[in-house]
């Protein structure tokens, strides 16, 4: 028969418990992995379940414990993902997210949420991808990634090294520079009124926009490369009959976009801005992955 006596004595109270302690940490290594909020919801919810059947006795660091938890579930729905999203309709872009101002500030974590680093993060293989991140972004020992994705050190060493470059060919490190917000000011009071020369003056010859409206609202099936092709597609969506709202927010530590169709968001827009022009778009338009964009979500590296 149970003690509730003793049950009580040895009860950790939530505020306690490391896998509260270390949430913000556990959800940010399942996002960054995955790119999505439910995908990472669901992988936490998993890892707590294997957590609490856990003999905490035996736990010496809890952190890196739940570290491993959350990488091999994460790993395991990555794999199943991956095949969901090759026949999704159009490109699959990143769920986006509201973040808090110390996430900006934090530049290793901001660059590593950012929707362009993700898109980047998508071409890696799943174990590639939990190496480059629990390496690159939360500074975890080769030693360690090697128990979370059950690998030997060395062999991890090797994942490593391929991972980083191929993300550097793809993503090199580049600061925001200040006059981001002006330049994609410019932008949007160009694609607001339709103005195609506008609109070229301030697109880089080699602009490329994704968007992702996920088959429910009106995108390219693929990504459109060159001003004059970019200038025309946002021409082609631009409303006609609702007036189009513009909101700044916080969203992957980055400044982005939120526009409204009268009173409903209609889609979010991130942009790459470089040497005065825009370099990259991205625009979410599936309303399924608009649901975590008013209120921040906490993300830690520690």
């Amino acid at each position: 028969m149970t003690n509730p006596t003793r049950d009580s004595e040895n009860a950790v109270r939530p505020d306690q418990d490391p896998f509260n302690r270390h949430r913000g940490l556990l959800f940010t290594v399942a996002y960054e992995m995955l790119g999505s909020v439910a995908d990472a919801e669901d992988v936490l919810q998993e890892s707590w379940l294997r957590w609490a059947a856990a003999d905490r006795a035996q736990v010496r660091e809890p952190r890196a414990y739940l570290v491993r938890l959350v990488t091999r579930q994460a790993l395991n729905r990555l794999r199943t993902v991956q095949r969901r999203r090759e026949t999704y309709v159009g490109p699959w872009l990143p769920e986006p997210l509201a973040t808090t101002p110390d996430v900006a500030d934090d530049v290793e974590l901001a660059e590593s949420v950012s929707l362009a680093m993700l898109v980047v993060l998508e071409t890696l293989s799943p174990t590639e991808r939990a190496v480059f991140v629990l390496r690159e972004v939360f500074g975890f020992s080769y030693d360690e990634i090697a128990a979370a994705t059950q690998r030997s050190a060395d062999a991890v060493r090797q994942v490593a090294s391929r991972a980083r470059r191929h993300v550097q060919a793809r993503r090199p490190r580049v600061p925001d520079p200040p006059d981001t917000v002006e330049v994609v000011d410019r932008f949007l009071a160009a694609a607001a009124t339709g103005d195609v020369q506008q609109l070229l003056d301030v697109l880089a010859p080699d602009v490329v926009l994704v968007s992702d409206g996920g088959g429910v609202r009106k995108a390219a099936l693929r990504p459109i490369v060159g001003p004059d092709k970019v200038a025309r597609f946002l021409a082609a969506i631009r409303p006609e009959t609702a007036e189009l709202g513009i909101r700044w927010t916080q969203a992957n530590g980055r400044p982005a976009v939120l526009l409204y169709l009268g009173d409903e968001l209609d889609s979010l827009a991130s942009f790459t801005v470089r040497s005065g022009r825009v370099h990259e778009v991205h625009l979410v338009r599936n309303p399924e992955k608009l649901r975590h964009v008013a209120e921040p979500v906490w993300l830690r590296r520690r």
